[in-house]
């Protein structure tokens, strides 16, 4: 059974992976710090939090009705996360987020509405269950040996390590909203997926030992 302490690592790691791609909400988030505050980007980015934990419920509850074919067939499993995290990495580095982007006016927009529409953003993309299962898959993220204990904190931190994410972006773009370039998207875009390739390569590599051992 796995420490609490590596639990809590894993599910940061989990949520910043899930928030970090820069897609429509990640787009709305940087627009709405830039023109309206740090505190109407944040929201948003807590909107957005939000709807990944309740996918990430959602996933959590599926997998388990298939823990014992999850058990069983473990490296194949991750083989197929960490490739499908592949192909997610190649997505964002042939996306261009910054197209995504129209000039809006600057209405008032309220803390709850900030809230909700990052909500509705992100719920609006189910295919990011495809990216957590992923993840799950790829570091044994529902061990059968978990308590409830265990899977309270990690649900807690993997939203805490989402909130960490947007807290930072809207940080970095409020402190830099005088010279920021959304084309910079590019590059965060950029990292992002290269991060997920590399853990991913990893992943496959280690799958694949484990599946060639006698």
């Amino acid at each position: 059974m796995e420490s609490i302490v590596l639990i809590i690592l894993k599910a940061v790691a989990i949520g910043v992976i899930i928030s970090a791609p820069m897609g429509p909400v990640g787009v709305l988030c940087i627009q709405r710090t830039l023109n309206k505050g740090r505190t109407v980007g944040f929201c948003t980015g807590v909107g957005a939090a939000i709807s990944d934990l309740m996918y990430c419920l959602l996933t959590a509850f599926c997998l388990s009705f298939v823990e014992d074919f999850l058990l069983r067939h473990q490296a194949v499993i991750s083989l197929c996360g960490s490739v499908l995290l592949i192909l997610f990495a190649l997505y964002l580095f042939r996306s261009n987020p910054a197209a995504q982007l129209k000039p809006r006016g600057k209405p008032k927009t309220s803390v709850k509405t900030s809230i909700i529409t990052g909500y509705f953003f992100t719920f609006s993309n189910p295919l990011i269950v495809f990216l957590i299962m992923g993840l799950f898959a790829r570091f044994n993220f529902l061990d059968s040996g978990y308590k409830l204990y265990h899977h309270i904190f990690a649900f807690l931190f993997i939203f805490a390590g989402a909130l960490g994410w947007w807290y930072g972006v809207t940080y970095f773009v409020n402190k830099l909203k005088a010279h920021f370039n959304l084309r910079s998207l590019w590059l965060i875009n950029r990292i992002t997926g290269s991060i997920i390739l590399i853990f991913s390569l990893v992943g496959v590599v280690t799958s694949i030992i484990s599946l060639t051992k006698p």
